[in-house]
This record gives C-alpha cells, structure tokens and sequence, in this order.
C-alpha cells in the first residue's frame, strides 16, 4: 500500500463544485494547459482557472468546436494538437513555448474510450497512447517550462483503473483478445502510475504531481456514450433516461466532476505534497486488490517499482525524455 494515501481535513467534498473550491484564489500572472479543455469537465476547468485570473491554453483537434465552446471566457487560447499524433504534439509544444517560457499548471484532462481495437501510426494501442502516451510526450517535452513555471501537473485517472493494471507483456493487445474495458482500465492506470514517477522526478526541481478520480458524470465521457439501457442498468440514469445526481454514491454534475481536478491544482493544502491518487477533493484511501467499491487506489495504480518500469516503457515508446 502507499503510506501517502491518507486523507486530508479538506474542507470540500463529493458534492462540491469547480467553483466553490477555487473561490478566494487569484492566478493572476499563472498560466495553465488544459487539454480537453472545451467539453465536459474539462471545459468547467478551464472556466473555472480562466475566471480566476489565469491564461488558460486549451489543445484541439477540432479547433472551432473549441473556440466556440470558450467564447467569452477571458485570456483562455485554443492551439491546434492531437494527442495520438506525436508530431501534432512535439508543434503543439514549439508553439506554446514561444509564447509562453512558463508553464504553472498542466491538467492532463483529455481522454479516450475505444470500444474496438484501434491503433495509432505507430501500431501502439490507442486508448494507452492517447490516455497515456500522448499525455507523457506532452509533459516530457513541456519540461523546462513547467520547471521555471514551479508547477502542478493533474492528470485526470479514473476509477476505472479496478478494471485492470499494467499488462507490460502486452500493452498493445497483440496476443490476447481486445476488451475495451481492460484497455480503458490500463491506460487509466498507467495515468496514475505516471503522477506517481513524475512527482518523483519533480520534486527536486519544484514541480508537483497529482493523479484523480473525478467521479461518475453522467453528461461526459464514458456514461454519456453508454447505450441508454446500460447507463440505466449501471446506476447512471432512473428508468426513464434521466441523469441521476448523487455525489455520495459516485454520480455527479459536470461542475462537481471538476471540482477534484481544480482543487488538486490549485488548494494550498497540497503545498509541499504531491505523487497521491486524489478523489472527492481529498487524498484518496489506498485500498486493496480485491476491493469492490468504486472508490480508492488499487495497489498496481501506486506502486513505485511500477510507475518507474511504465515510465523507462513509455520513454522507449516515445523516444522522449525529459
């Protein structure tokens, strides 16, 4: 178990908001990159950093719909990448740092759910290249600003990581049949892994590292593409189709789901910690293999002899380092 999974006396919770959690904090003068910055709770992030007072970056593949999503908000830029492209990623950084030698806060939001087998140009499976290997090529490169920006890095995991850990000896499906649940469960968990070496690295040069739940949102990701019968049969909507709001039980509003991702980058009460698996604005409980609740970090998602092997992988992978 990681020892540093020990809950805070945060004064947030399950049913707190992006809102109320950076309420009172200015970042004046911070810049951030959100990618997924212009749907579903990342867009409530971005919203939520962008009125506070940073200038807030926001990556697309799809630059309109991102520009027409962010329309009004202040000081918030959208610059064209695409996660699973690493020569979209490797201009997207060339371009941001040429504007913007600091970086203060990187949320690592973007996400994908494969329900076929896909690959990328390289043949790399593409729920862990873009979950993953997209998101670690971004901060790779990114280095030397976060360095001087002294920054938080939050990247958006999952409970799905219950669903499976690490399978090293097959990350790309090659050999086994495909389950998209299994692939989805890798790449989240690899998203956790990845916080926990990256804050290992950081630390000594002021940059800190978080992974998180955000919770079960029904109007984004995974449960909004559910067939209606599923969503229903998992809890997410009544019988009629309707959401179902309940924060204590794992089921919360878009606002709500981005409320652990703001309060990880921004919440004085982390200064000085860092490399822990976050959840209802808290540190979340280490929990062990076998548990069944949705809640909590599963042992394969915050082992450090784990995160280090993933991390010497994904640098072969990607032929970056930082």
């Amino acid at each position: 178990m990681n020892n540093l999974q020990a809950p805070l006396d945060s004064p947030f919770g399950p049913a707190s908001t992006a809102q109320e959690v950076i309420k009172g904090i200015d970042l004046s003068g911070k810049v951030a990159i959100v990618t997924g910055g212009y749907s579903g709770i990342g867009l409530e992030t971005s919203k939520a950093l962008a009125e506070a007072g940073a200038t807030v970056i926001v990556p697309a593949r799809n630059v309109d719909k991102a520009q027409q999503a962010l329309h009004g908000l202040p000081r918030v830029q959208v610059t064209p990448l695409d996660l699973i492209d690493p020569t979209s990623i490797q201009a997207f950084v060339e371009r941001v740092l040429a504007e913007h030698p600091a970086i203060h806060l990187l949320i690592n939001n973007a996400g994908y759910i494969g329900l076929t087998l896909q690959h990328d140009a390289r043949g790399y499976e593409a729920q862990f290249a873009t979950n993953h290997l997209g998101h670690f090529q971004l901060t790779a490169q990114l280095w030397p600003a976060l360095v001087r920006g002294q920054a938080r890095v939050v990247t958006v995991s999952s409970c799905g990581h219950a669903a499976s850990a690490i399978d090293f000896d097959d990350l790309h499906f090659d050999h086994k049949d495909y389950d998209p649940m299994a692939a989805y469960g890798q790449s989240k968990t690899a998203n956790a892994l990845f916080s926990v070496w990256l804050d290992r690295l950081g630390k000594p040069v002021g940059i800190r590292s978080f992974a998180l739940h955000p919770g079960g949102i029904v109007e984004s990701g995974f449960t909004r593409d559910m067939p209606v019968e599923a969503s229903i049969a998992s809890g997410y909507r009544d019988a009629d189709g309707k959401p179902i709001i309940d924060p204590e039980n794992n089921k919360k509003t878009l606002e709500q789901g981005a409320a652990t991702t703001v309060w990880c980058a921004t919440s004085p009460l982390l200064n000085g910690l860092g490399g822990v698996y976050c959840e209802d604005c808290n540190i979340a409980r280490a929990v062990p293999e076998d548990a069944t609740e949705l809640l909590g970090v599963r042992p394969w998602a915050s082992r450090e002899d784990l995160a280090e092997r993933l991390w010497q992988i994904s640098e072969k992978l990607t032929g970056v380092s930082i």
